[in-house]
């Protein structure tokens, strides 16, 4: 049996899905506050409040503590001469191989957050779906686009 990819994301990454959390947290703490004054303004039942209180709780505890530490755990990759291989999962980790024949194009991405960071996400395109690798050092991310499309030519022409 083949060993996991020994590459792991920028422990940056960390950092930036954790705030993905605090973002999404604070829109449903807002929507939470909105349920509430509806709730006092309308008498709905007090089990209302509870309800959108307790999901901010629990978004605080897995969108920016568990979650975004699991998944930084289990991201792993590792560009092959001849193949592509990513491991990733929350709950079910799931390893990908990416032939490097089937490569169609390698993008960088990066928003305001992760540019914030200085951490770029690589998409490889193949035929059937879209592969991503998230929150790299965007040099490295640079770099191993740059390896990839080499790889995938050179691959293509052997075939």
């Amino acid at each position: 049996m083949r060993s996991k990819p020994k590459h792991k994301i920028s422990r940056r990454g960390l950092t930036v899905w954790r705030l993905y959390g605090v973002i999404q947290t604070v829109i449903l703490a807002i929507a939470a506050g909105v349920v509430d004054y509806l709730a006092l303004r309308f008498e709905w039942p007090i089990w209302s409040h509870f309800i959108g209180w307790g999901l901010v709780v629990l978004s605080i505890l897995f969108s920016t503590i568990v979650f975004p530490k699991v998944r930084w755990e289990r991201w792993r990759y590792e560009v092959r001469e001849h193949e592509i291989e990513v491991q990733h999962g929350l709950f079910i980790v799931k390893r990908t191989i990416i032939p490097m024949v089937r490569v169609q194009h390698v993008d960088t991405t990066q928003g305001p957050i992760l540019k914030k960071y200085d951490l770029g996400n690589i998409s490889i395109s193949t035929a059937a779906t879209t592969h991503v690798i998230p929150a790299l050092n965007m040099d490295e991310a640079d770099e191993m686009r740059a390896r990839i499309s080499d790889l995938a030519r050179v691959a293509e022409d052997d075939v």
